[in-house]
């Protein structure tokens, strides 16, 4: 059985579909999973909202407890780590990471750097051993073949690869950088422009990312699902990745 971590990160509430100030990230992460589930109903989905409940930054109680060896570990040190021993077991039981990721000036929401920094954790996603030299550290989730889907947002155009604005686009960057780090490097995305200039423009871009979204989805369905199970039309979508 295939699962996905659902995390939104946006400040909004409600998805821009149905609400006029609601998330568009929030909208393209429901849609990438309902289109998931109409061809794979059984596929376990775990939801994680930090956009409405934050994780807890890293304190230097946080950091004390994180580099201290489990085995030597106070109980106050385990009741810190609760919520990130959470977040990790979470990304790992995961195949999918679907993740909501609006652009705010430039960068990441603070809820999701927040999330970041729970779960790049010494021990548990990475490792760390002076004794290897120079280069101490190592990717410990690199063999689980864990995939990473961001749906983002932005309120101008051209932050992407090839655009104007990509120097400014501290978003995906950072994201990737940081789980590749632990071992998440297979990547796709989808991203709605123009949320500053309404109109046209931006309904435009909020069909095509729906679109994206659809085809990133269809694409990972073909290699997880059997072309026999599917339905009519989930093997016609199939057909044309």
């Amino acid at each position: 059985m295939t699962t996905i971590l659902q995390i939104d990160s946006s400040a909004r509430h409600g998805s821009s579909k149905d609400e006029r100030y609601g998330s568009h990230t929030r909208r393209l992460t429901r849609h990438f999973v309902r289109h998931w589930l109409n061809a794979s109903p059984d596929t376990r989905i775990i939801y994680r909202d930090i956009g409405s409940q934050p994780p807890g930054f890293v304190t230097s109680q946080w950091i004390h407890a994180a580099f201290t060896p489990e085995a030597a570990r106070e109980p106050w040190m385990h009741s810190v780590l609760a919520e990130s021993d959470d977040l990790v077991d979470e990304l790992i039981s995961a195949d999918i990471i679907v993740l909501g990721l609006p652009m705010y000036n430039f960068g990441m929401p603070a809820q999701a750097k927040a999330y970041i920094d729970n779960i790049v954790r010494v021990g548990r996603t990475f490792g760390f051993d002076r004794s290897r030299g120079a280069v101490p550290y190592w990717p410990m989730l690199a063999e689980m073949n864990k995939t990473v889907v961001t749906l983002g947002s932005s309120g101008d155009t051209g932050y992407q690869a090839d655009g104007a604005l990509a120097h400014m686009n501290h978003v995906e960057p950072a994201v990737l950088t940081a789980l590749g780090y632990i071992g998440i490097t297979r990547h796709f995305g989808a991203n709605v422009e123009y949320d500053e200039f309404g109109g046209e423009r931006l309904q435009a871009s909020l069909r095509n990312a729906e679109v994206e979204a659809e085809r990133i989805a269809d694409l990972l369905l073909g290699e997880r699902l059997p072309v026999a199970g599917h339905s009519p039309d989930t093997r016609k979508a199939l057909s044309l990745v």
